[in-house]
């Protein structure tokens, strides 16, 4: 993890609507691999303090770090950031979405490494 590294965000998921998806192409020409990362998070509420922080991640270069439901610490991103769409949407029904659904895609040469003991720990000191 980078030393440097002072803040970070945590943001609750919940449901179905919540991937994602790695899928790497080889090329034998090349000698060469491209892993495409894609990750889809769908928030279920809007407040003006996330707005702000996703301003932030708009302009930037972000990487992440993703739990999956069996507890693996996945870090995506590391090379050159992720490039997120950020939708907001306020519906007219009840039952609408009122949240905001980020598509982030990032690319590298390998799979998303997994963070041992040591790098969790170190992470969720700096998570707000």
């Amino acid at each position: 993890m980078n030393a440097s590294l002072t803040a970070a965000y945590a943001y609750p998921l919940e449901g179905d609507g919540n991937t994602l998806e790695q899928s790497m192409v080889g090329d034998r020409n090349t000698s060469s691999r491209v892993n495409t990362q894609t990750l889809t998070i769908t928030l279920k509420s809007m407040d003006a303090a996330t707005n702000a922080e996703f301003n932030l991640v708009a302009a930037g270069y972000p990487s992440a770090v993703v739990v999956d439901r069996n507890g693996n610490f996945i870090a995506l991103g590391l090379d050159d950031g992720i490039d997120f769409t950020i939708v907001s949407q306020t519906g007219g029904a009840k039952t609408d979405m009122n949240g905001y659904v980020l598509t982030g895609v990032s690319t590298c040469k390998d799979l998303a490494p997994f963070l041992d003991s040591a790098t969790q720990t170190s992470f969720l000191a700096v998570v707000s």
